[in-house]
């Protein structure tokens, strides 16, 4: 565990093909500014992942970073797990805009504020589910998981890295969307509306709390419409955020999905 809150401090460190192409692709789509410095490889596996390091070598100039070949003991101290298939990429900090006038928003889009989650897995996670079931951005709150990007790419299969972010209070972020026309939805049980029975149409922004400490009473008091997740027993627990994340997220597809498939 020593090893691992370590790295949680060093994220700036990507491991595996999946997470170097995010960032790559989020550069492409003009959604994310963080930078690759360096792609350390294992020479040792270069049978195996000589296709992506030969892909990686090509487009190195374009990016503007430089590949060094290691040793597979090399790349295990610096890695956090041991599934990044002999590929890692040191990268630069990405900056996350604050939530303004600034902010480009699409029309009829989804987007949702993740607040309170307990650890950057569970964080990455939610965004996996959201990103593959259409959501359009995310809104984080002051402290947040992206402090370990590296982290939470991984989880993630690399769809931080290519959802726009922006930062802001949860009051703000409820103020700012309504303003912009947007339902406001807060995932909580204290209430009749149940997922998959009420209606969630487009323009919407979502929030979701952690397991622990929720939604605070003031954002559920300014939000518009407060849905639960009904259970087939009695259960006293909360979902895991990923889960009630997940399922928010297809049921807000399900009834939208005359819009069209995102293409990234």
């Amino acid at each position: 565990m020593q090893k691992e809150y370590k790295k949680f401090e060093s994220s700036s460190i990507f491991e595996g093909m999946t997470s170097i192409r995010s960032i790559i692709k989020g550069t492409e789509f003009g959604i994310n500014n963080r930078k690759i410095e360096k792609i350390l490889f294992d020479g040792s596996k270069l049978h195996k992942i000589g296709k992506d390091v030969g892909y990686l070598k090509a487009v190195s100039e374009k990016y503007g970073y430089k590949l060094e070949e290691k040793s597979a003991s090399e790349l295990e101290e610096l890695a956090l797990g041991n599934s990044h298939g002999g590929l890692l990429a040191i990268a630069s900090e990405r900056i996350i805009p604050r939530l303004d006038e600034s902010a480009s928003l699409l029309p009829g889009s989804f987007y949702v504020m993740l607040d309170g989650i307990e650890d950057p897995y569970n964080f990455g996670y939610c965004i996996r589910s959201l990103y593959a079931m259409g959501c359009d951005g995310i809104i984080l709150s002051e402290r947040n998981w992206m402090s370990a990007a590296g982290v939470v790419s991984r989880s993630s299969a690399g769809a931080s890295e290519m959802l726009p972010m922006y930062v802001s209070a949860p009051l703000d972020a409820v103020r700012y969307f309504k303003q912009g026309g947007f339902e406001v939805v807060c995932a909580d049980e204290k209430t009749d509306n149940v997922l998959g029975e009420c209606e969630l149409r487009l323009p919407l922004f979502l929030i979701i709390g952690g397991e622990k400490r929720g939604i605070s009473k003031s954002v559920i008091s300014e939000c518009d419409t407060l849905v639960k997740i009904d259970y087939g027993r009695d259960f006293r627990a909360s979902l895991s955020a990923a889960s009630a994340a997940t399922m928010f997220a297809y049921e807000i597809h399900r009834q939208n999905r005359h819009y069209s498939i995102k293409s990234h």
